[in-house]
This record gives structure tokens, C-alpha cells and sequence, in this order.
């Protein structure tokens, strides 16, 4: 389809990218904090509905603070929220109980129309180690309370962590079971690793409906966004515990690569930068993100790192917005190509890489953790003779892949684990040096994670486990359910389970452990218990 106009920017057509970066930079500044200069705000607004229709969620804990987020929209679906194009004051307050008698912290922060009323509140000075529960106010409505919690001391060695991660929650072809399982888990911590949304219109005989039209504008992105955001599983699990996401692709396009959008869609360099710029300001707004993540036009800085005391090292990249193209343009997987091992190609970018490596070198932690998007193992899909390697995972990457790997084993980073979303399956894979060669010793591993919803129902066993274990000897579990991983981390050893519910065309799909594995620190080996 043709895609609408975008903004009304005058001299779009022959806009350069160093424009369009200082520009939106200095409106981004400006559109976030210009109430706290000058402007009148709002301090007691009157509503057409209850503004808390998102409702609240946490994010990026430190040992001393969190973020606490919320967005006003009385109604959600409509343009603007339901919301007067003016900025309303919003208060927030924290508390070491439930029933918010013991409020450690209060405060007041700015809903502004140009970030869609929403609010990203910084609370500093928190003790460390500690669960706290917070809540909001505008006018006369309250908020719905959360829990979140801060991270332990930075020196400190905590006993146990218990987190989930999931990712790809395509809206119309399923119900998010998972999370309704998910929220009666006792976590710490929650990983999304991308595709939150889906940019695209609806597909036929699906569950439900997230909206006709392919997505392009600030605008249909926001309305988006609120579709995923009104599911009240998703948010009693955004209220339970703290959240660190990162994203994908269908945030903004699906299989876009850098500045190049999807082959189909063909839209030029141009206009897709205005369209990544507002699937990037709608991300940030809708998000628990902190100040350093507020995006300046079409770019936006989301990779980095958190730590849970010393115990583990959480990585968090971003695989999408600096990678070069594909090697095949729309054909995923393919045989074994030149164009894999050349050094130019990338799909984290020089700074980010270096910042990765950097950081791993200088880690005390027990665990190393890489929380990202798309599969670092290569397996091959072809039975028999011949190869076929996702291209548009790490293997598309074989060069940069390797020195991934090889830094790992070189530099003795310890106990490295991969944390993956994606591909709309489960895998469990160790990753050796060199797959070529039997015996390569494993340098870390890595737990690939299902669908929370995409793809519709999937398969327990399907139909080419067999030869992919066949092909792939470090391959130890795949399967095509839908769920999320589980995992619990002490200084010893690694577990994870994989929770599926084996369907989500319907409600009210029972929750089953399909495999577990053990690490043992000091052995990256799978143990399956």
C-alpha cells in the first residue's frame, strides 16, 4: 500500500540527515521540558473518563532508583488520547507498603501533550535490595498501584535472582495467557526483547483486532501502542515487578536494517527516517525508559547496561537500529554465502560493539549476560547435504558473529548467557566456537525464547526436531509453543524453564514446564533436568 504523508514538514523531500537529527533534537529538548520553564500546566484537569486507561508500569531499576511510568488517555483510541492540548500536572508517590501508608517519596511531574501525556518519573534515593509500591494522581482520579523494586548494592552478592523474559506479542493472533501465568510467578526482574507491537494491519481468522491499517505516523503508532496497552494481562504484569525492554523490528517496520525499510514497502531513505522518528518517540513514550533513551529524531540510544549487585550483568543491545542490510533482501534463511564473513558488515555498529566488549572485559560479575534480539547460534535448517542459516539472525552476521564469540573465550569473560526473542520458537543452544568442526568447545550459551502470542498456536514437537538435532548436535531443545522463559540465577549455576500454554487462539490455556536446563558456572554446557 501507498503510505499517507507523514508530517507536515516543509522541504521533506530533499531533507538530509544531519537536518532532520538537529532539528528534532532540539525539539525533543524542548517538548520535554518546556513546561518546567515557561507555559501554564494544568493542576487540576477534568477528565472525559479515567485517565489511567494504560495503566502504570517500572523500568530500569538501580540500586538507588527506578523509573515510573504512566500515560494520561481517557480515550485511548481516539487522536490526542481524550486529552486538551495542554500539559497537566501529574503526582506520583512510592511507598514501602502496599497499602502506601509508609510513602518514602512524593512528587509532581508534567504530562505533555507533545510526548502523549506521558509521564517518565526518576526516583533517586531509594535504599537498595528493597520492593516498593507506587501510584499516581491527576485531578481527582487515582492510578491503579504497582510494585517495583531497586537492584541490589553494587558489591554485593545476592543469594538468587528469578526473572522472565518474553518478547513478540502480535496482538490480533492470540490472548496473553503467558502473562496472565506470568504475574503469579515470584520475579524480580522482567526482560522484553522486542516486538511489543506489530506495525502492520490485521490478518485474517484472528483472534482479535489491533487495527486494520499498516501504521505510519506518530499519530497511528500512539493508537497502536494503546490497543497492546488496554490488555489487562499485560498490564497486571507491567504493576507486578520492573521491566527492561529493548526492541526489534515491528516496533517500527518489519525487517527494516539501519535506514532501509523492508524491501516491500518501498519507501526511500527519506520518508522512512520520518517514520522510524515516530515509531522511535512512540516506543519512548510508552515505555519505562529513562531520560538517557529520549530519542532525537531517528535515532535513539537504548542499548545499556544494568546490574543485579554482582551477581549478574545484564547487556541489553540493539540489534536493529545500526545493522546493514540483509544479504537476501526478504529471503530469511539461505545456503552458506561469501557475503556472511564481510567485515563491513554489522548488526550491532562499531560503537556498540565496542561498548559491549568494553564492559564484558571490565565485569566482575558472576554472569554475563547479553539480553538481545535475534539468534547468536547457527544452526542449519537443511537436512542432510548442503546449509541454511538465518540470514537475518547472527549468521547473516558471520564475521562479526565470530568475533563475538572469539572475545568471549580470549578475553575469559564468565559465564556468558544469551537471552533471544524473535523467531517465534524455543531453543536451547550452546554456542561453539567454530559449528564446523565437532568438539568445538561451547564458549557460553543461550535460551531463545517462544512467542508470547505471534504466530497463532504452536507445536510441542514439531515435525523437524528431529533433523535439527540431527544437524545441530549443540541444538539440546526447540519447539514452537507459545510462553516465556524462566529463569533463576545464583552464584553457582543458571537455571531455565521454559512455560508454555499449548494454545492462544482461546482464553484459559493451562501452563506446563516443556524442558529445563542447568549451567553450571564455570561450564557453558546445557544440563537438562
Amino acid at each position: 500500500m501507498t503510505p499517507p504523508p507523514l508530517f507536515p514538514l516543509p522541504g521533506t523531500r530533499h531533507l538530509s540527515r544531519r537536518t532532520f537529527l538537529t532539528g528534532s533534537a532540539t525539539f525533543a529538548a524542548v517538548a520535554l521540558l518546556s513546561t518546567r520553564a515557561y507555559g501554564v500546566v494544568n493542576g487540576r484537569p477534568k477528565f472525559s473518563g479515567y485517565p489511567f486507561t494504560l495503566g502504570i508500569a517500572s523500568g530500569d531499576p538501580l540500586p538507588d532508583g527506578v523509573v515510573l511510568w504512566t500515560r494520561l488517555a481517557p480515550k485511548p483510541l481516539e487522536v490526542g488520547g481524550g486529552m486538551p492540548p495542554e500539559p497537566v500536572e501529574v503526582s506520583w508517590q512510592i511507598a514501602e507498603d502496599e497499602a502506601m501508608t509508609r510513602v518514602v517519596q512524593s512528587g509532581k511531574a508534567t504530562a505533555n501533550p507533545a510526548w502523549a501525556h506521558s509521564v517518565h518519573v526518576e526516583v533517586e534515593g531509594l535504599k537498595p535490595d528493597r520492593w516498593y509500591w507506587y501510584q499516581f494522581k491527576a485531578g481527582g482520579e487515582i492510578s491503579p498501584r504497582g510494585r517495583t523494586r531497586t537492584m541490589p548494592p553494587a558489591g554485593s552478592m545476592p543469594d538468587r535472582l528469578r526473572f522472565a523474559f518474553a518478547s513478540c506479542q502480535k496482538y490480533e493472533t492470540g490472548f496473553y495467557t503467558a502473562y496472565e501465568h506470568m504475574v503469579r510467578e515470584d520475579l524480580d526482574l522482567m526482560f522484553h526483547l522486542g516486538d511489543y507491537i506489530y506495525e502492520k494491519g490485521n490478518e485474517e481468522g484472528g483472534a482479535r483486532s489491533h487495527g486494520q491499517a499498516q501504521v505510519f505516523t506518530l499519530d497511528e503508532y500512539r493508537a497502536r501502542y494503546a490497543v497492546y496497552k488496554t490488555d489487562p494481562a499485560l498490564q497486571a504484569m507491567h504493576a507486578a515487578v520492573p521491566w527492561i525492554v529493548t526492541w526489534d523490528d515491528h516496533e517500527v517496520n518489519n525487517d527494516y536494517a539501519g535506514n532501509i525499510p523492508e524491501t516491500k514497502a518501498k519507501m526511500t531513505t527519506e520518508r522512512f527516517l520520518l517514520r522510524r522518528a515516530a515509531g522511535y518517540q512512540a516506543y519512548f513514550e510508552h515505555m519505562p525508559l529513562r531520560r538517557t533513551a529520549l530519542p532525537t529524531g531517528p535515532d535513539m540510544l537504548l542499548y545499556r547496561r544494568l546490574a543485579f549487585g554482582r551477581l549478574a550483568s545484564f547487556n541489553v543491545l540493539d540489534t536493529r537500529q545500526y545493522r546493514s542490510h540483509g544479504l537476501f533482501h526478504d529471503q530469511k534463511a539461505a545456503p552458506a554465502d561469501p557475503g556472511q564473513l564481510d567485515p563491513a558488515r554489522t548488526i550491532m555498529g562499531a560503537r556498540q560493539r565496542d561498548w559491549l566488549f568494553d564492559g564484558l572485559d571490565r565485569s566482575a560479575s558472576a554472569w554475563n549476560v547479553l539480553a538481545q534480539q535475534v539468534m547468536v547460534a547457527r544452526p542449519d535448517l537443511a537436512a542432510g547435504d548442503g546449509t541454511r542459516y538465518m540470514m537475518d539472525k547472527w549468521p547473516g552476521f558471520e564475521f562479526e558473529r565470530r568475533r563475538l564469540l572469539r572475545h568471549l573465550q580470549e578475553h575469559q569473560v564468565a559465564n556468558p548467557v544469551v537471552l533471544t526473542g524473535d523467531v517465534h520458537q524455543n531453543w536451547a543452544n550452546e554456542l561453539p566456537l567454530d559449528p564446523d568442526k565437532p568438539g568445538s568447545p561451547s564458549v557460553g550459551t543461550e535460551f531463545v525464547g517462544t512467542s508470547i502470542s505471534s504466530s497463532g498456536d504452536g507445536e510441542a514437537t514439531p515435525a523437524r526436531t528431529n533433523d535439527l538435532y540431527a544437524e545441530n548436535p549443540f541444538v539440546k531443545f526447540f519447539n514452537t509453543e507459545r510462553g516465556y522463559v524462566r529463569c533463576e540465577v545464583t552464584p553457582k549455576d543458571w537455571r531455565s524453564d521454559y512455560r508454555t500454554v499449548p494454545y492462544v487462539s482461546r482464553r484459559n490455556a493451562p501452563l506446563q514446564t516443556r524442558a529445563s536446563f542447568v549451567v553450571e558456572s564455570g561450564r557453558p554446557v546445557l544440563n537438562r533436568v
